[in-house]
């Protein structure tokens, strides 16, 4: 399956996506339909949710549907779309990839779906193969790349430019083309982490919209450069010092990776998701007010990224095991609000963060990214320390999210995107049923 080196890395990426697609993926594919339009829904109402729509009601109409009840063209509305699935940080994700497929692959599925009126299977065959080229592209990445640039952007462009792809039936001469335009647009900055700023979101609609737009010139003829994955003046050769190109192909027979993608439980960073599950378990044991100590063990990237005792803003706080931990232990099951900025000042959340200390724990830095895992150590004041061991989040394929449960997540933030109950799950209905005779058309109608 591998490409002949003369024909280059993208064209063996695009042959690997011929593969057949049946009805289990395509069951698969409809949950993260589901997934994303509830995080989308809620993102809305964010700030820079509200900011994005105020922005797309300035623009033309089109055919294609928005959260935001607007009809844009398919790549204004990919861009919208994408710009808000991942505010919450509740999006589905990738491990090994450090990406999250679903904001940007379902949305440019969704407009070039509707631009070309395609039918459920077309639609769910094209975030299957989206899911698996950003992945793929995304595993092969390495270490330094995830340092300085957000996987899911870089990585993104060329899911949603396969996924647009798929749906406009390019020829694969064309969608090498279209990935190699795609490519050229890969960017995505990590500096947005450290300040309290809108970009991250940029970087997902830029996204979508450029990976869109790629398949659209290919559809036309616009050509590409062939290596722009391998090539000496490439992808990996510019942005990836020491990634590992050799992975993108590999095991090209396996399942497709949309599979062993995870569905987020709860409303902050991934990192802090085993962290969150070990002080839930650690709850029932705990009197919160008689604790004296909390140490988070964890791996070495969950520090560098979510290190922060102090958050602030409803950014900081979803990226902080400090807070995470603490008001987890306070209020249990942790919800949106618990993430926001009256969190953050709550003084007795304030107390208890200040008594959370983290430290690294060698095997689960070797373990990762494969596994996330967590320890918590609760101190109380009468000597005892109760411990709870995470060696995988919630959501992830060794631990997998029940189907119930990903549906109770979509009610609650549709519900919190504005979404009546009977309208929610409506919402609901229409996009399991994608993979057993509903239609596109019947579930963006829905969408508002």
């Amino acid at each position: 399956m591998n490409a002949p080196p003369s024909q280059g890395l993208t064209s063996g990426l695009v042959r690997l996506l011929k593969r057949p697609i049946d009805a289990r993926d395509r069951a698969r594919a409809a949950l993260h339909v589901l997934d994303w339009l509830g995080c989308a829904a809620a993102g809305l109402t964010t700030p820079p949710g509200v900011t994005a729509l105020a922005w797309a009601r300035t623009l033309p109409t089109g055919r294609c549907h928005t959260v935001g009840g607007l009809r844009l063209s398919g790549r204004d509305a990919a861009f919208l779309n994408g710009s808000v699935g991942n505010v919450l940080e509740m999006d589905d994700f990738y491990r090994t990839a450090l990406v999250h497929p679903g904001p940007i692959v379902v949305p440019t599925a969704l407009a070039a779906a509707e631009e070309t009126d395609a039918g459920p299977d077309a639609l769910l065959d094209a975030i299957v193969r989206g899911f698996e080229a950003m992945i793929r592209i995304g595993r092969s990445v390495g270490p330094t790349h995830y340092k300085f640039f957000h996987n899911t952007a870089t990585c993104g462009v060329f899911g949603a430019a396969a996924a647009a792809g798929a749906l406009y039936r390019l020829a694969d001469e064309r969608l090498v083309d279209g990935l190699g335009n795609a490519g050229t647009q890969a960017s995505g900055l990590w500096q947005c982490r450290l300040e309290d700023s809108m970009t991250k979101q940029l970087h997902n609609g830029r996204a979508a919209q450029s990976g869109l737009l790629a398949a659209q010139l290919a559809v036309h003829g616009f050509t590409g450069p062939k290596l722009i994955l391998d090539g000496p003046l490439g992808f990996y050769n510019a942005m990836c010092p020491d990634g590992w190109p050799d992975r993108l192909l590999a095991e090209p027979e396996a399942p497709w990776l949309i599979h062993g993608t995870s569905f987020k439980p709860w409303p902050a960073c991934r990192h802090t998701h085993p962290t969150i599950d070990a002080a839930l378990a650690a709850r029932a044991a705990v009197d919160a007010a008689a604790i004296r100590r909390v140490v988070v063990e964890t791996y070495r990237d969950a520090l560098a990224v979510c290190d922060n005792p102090s958050p602030m803003t409803a950014v900081e706080a979803k990226f902080s095991l400090q807070h995470a931990s603490a008001v987890v232990l306070l209020r249990g099951t942790p919800t949106l609000a618990d993430f926001d900025v009256p969190a953050t000042r709550d003084p007795e959340i304030a107390a208890l963060r200040s008594k959370v200390e983290l430290r690294e724990r060698a095997p689960y830095t070797v373990a990762y990214p494969a596994h996330f895992a967590a320890s918590l150590h609760v101190e109380l004041a009468d000597g005892r320390t109760i411990t709870r061991d995470i060696p995988d989040a919630l959501g992830d394929p060794e631990n997998p999210l029940p189907d119930a449960m990903l549906c109770d997540k979509a009610r609650a933030l549709l519900n919190a995107g504005g979404y009546s109950p009977d309208a929610a799950e409506a919402v609901i209905a229409a996009a399991l049923a994608l993979s057993s005779g509903g239609t596109v058309d019947g579930l963006m109608r829905l969408v508002r």
